[in-house]
């Protein structure tokens, strides 16, 4: 008995641990509950989802949220959202309620539904952007009336076993919470009016519950070194190797190749590291007092498009961006004095969508950045990045003893001396060898001369 809870301790403690995320230690997933009016036998309640993870967003096909209710509960009516199934209903008469389950299951609603089913910050088939991306459409919301329930702050219970799916496993959602219930101001903005009764749940997201392997990959290359540091192979596990497709294949001129599955079952192209999603690194230029990168994303899956998807990097010197030139750049600050780390994401109507796999499956930027003559140097692969995240999953790096190395007798600020040498090389044998032959020839045709005239 005493080694199971020992192991049940740690298994918490670990889950915990892996589900703070040092670059964004803040970030999670509210979902509120303000009940704004009682019913005859309940409450009428506005549920809003907040996403307060800065680089992390919920893609197509959206978000899921489920519960328990406390007592036997049921949903009469909702708006913006609705219940996946309805239940047993067989003992109500007259009225039918939307939702009989015990466990009910919500999803959000599709672009284009009827005004009277609509409610504010809804149907937008549950997508939610990352908070640092974009605020306004990190926000989620629906009404629900709910009924068999408590109608006043004492006799209401509390769903439990909160579930959030985004869309893929991967959340952790606490126990609802009462907190000071919520303030509103009225459209004039004269007047502020509060819910009835509020209570919070957080849900966290940690990759390790979320899937079995990475889902993506980094590269490195360098304009002083010719050596292209690959991703690993079988970075992302290689499951998928007896069922990928070359990139030249007839299959996928079959029509339907790239609809996505249910299960969001990937069709990944043939490749050593197995991964749907590639970031490339590539240091590109050196100057006195700037040096320049370039950024590749590569899709390698032909069944999904990445909508509002996020790059985030960690690299000493981003705290001295320059300029990017093709995507949208924000720095990440979480600690205040320490800028290290920043999020690059698409330009809206540009980039912002990484098509699937094929010729426009790629997006790709170059970052000028201006040296700090103190910690600068290209030496020990100092130029590439930390970490690297992509759509909130960190990237599988290649070891550290493959990187493209700066030559062993060039100094970080000499990048160009071995050109150098080589041009000088080259000057050489073009200019001065044909002129010392021209030369040679001329004193041969004097000594000549020379003898004649003896």
């Amino acid at each position: 008995m005493r080694l199971l809870l020992v192991a049940l301790f740690f298994g918490l403690l670990f889950s915990y641990i892996d589900a703070y995320d040092p670059l964004d230690p803040n970030g999670n997933i509210t979902i509120k509950w303000d009940v704004i009016s009682w019913a005859a036998d309940g409450y009428v309640a506005v549920v809003t989802m907040n996403n307060f993870q800065m680089y992390r967003h919920i893609m197509s096909p959206g978000w899921t949220i489920g519960w328990t209710w406390a007592k036997k509960e049921v949903i009469w009516d909702m708006k913006g959202a609705q219940a996946t199934e309805q239940g047993d209903c067989s003992k109500f008469k007259g009225t039918i309620p939307h939702c009989c389950k015990k466990n009910p299951t919500v999803v959000d609603l599709l672009p284009g539904v009827p005004y009277n089913q609509q409610f504010s910050n809804c149907c937008k088939g549950g997508v939610l952007a990352a908070w640092g991306q974009d605020p306004q459409a990190a926000v989620s919301a629906f009404q629900i009336s709910v009924g068999q329930a408590g109608t006043s702050n004492k006799t209401v219970k509390l769903p439990k076993n909160f579930t959030l799916l985004g869309p893929s496993p991967g959340y952790t959602c606490g126990p609802a919470k009462i907190v000071p219930p919520t303030t509103f101001l009225t459209p004039d903005r004269r007047r502020k009016t509060q819910a009835l009764m509020t209570w919070n749940v957080t849900c966290t997201y940690s990759q390790f519950l979320a899937q079995k392997h990475p889902s993506c990959c980094v590269s490195f290359s360098s304009f002083y070194n010719e050596t292209i540091t690959s991703c690993p192979s079988c970075a992302c596990g290689c499951e998928n190797k007896k069922k990928c497709v070359k990139s030249d294949s007839k299959l996928l001129s079959v029509v339907g190749i790239n609809t996505p599955k249910k299960d969001n079952t990937p069709l990944l192209q043939c490749t050593h590291h197995m991964c749907p999603i590639r970031v490339h690194w590539h240091v590109k230029s050196n100057y006195k007092d700037y040096w320049r990168a370039k950024v590749a994303i590569t899709n390698f899956n032909y069944r999904m498009n990445y909508t509002q998807w996020t790059l985030v990097v960690q690299h000493p010197n981003l705290n001295n961006v320059t300029q990017v030139f093709s995507f949208d750049y924000k720095p990440l600050v979480p600690y205040g004095s320490i800028n290290d780390t920043g999020m690059f994401y698409g330009m809206k109507f540009f980039n912002d969508l990484l098509m699937e796999a094929g010729p426009f499956g790629n997006v790709q930027s170059e970052v000028l950045l201006q040296k700090d003559k103190e910690t600068f140097t290209f030496k020990q692969g100092w130029g590439f990045p930390r970490k690297v995240y992509f759509n909130g999953e960190e990237c599988i790096l290649p070891p550290p003893d493959s990187y493209p190395f700066l030559p062993n007798s060039a100094d970080s600020n000499q990048a160009f001396f071995p050109r150098f040498i080589v041009s000088s090389v080259i000057l050489f044998l073009i200019v001065i060898v044909p002129v010392s032959f021209q030369v040679l020839k001329i004193l041969e045709s004097s000594e000549g001369h020379l003898k004649l005239l003896k």
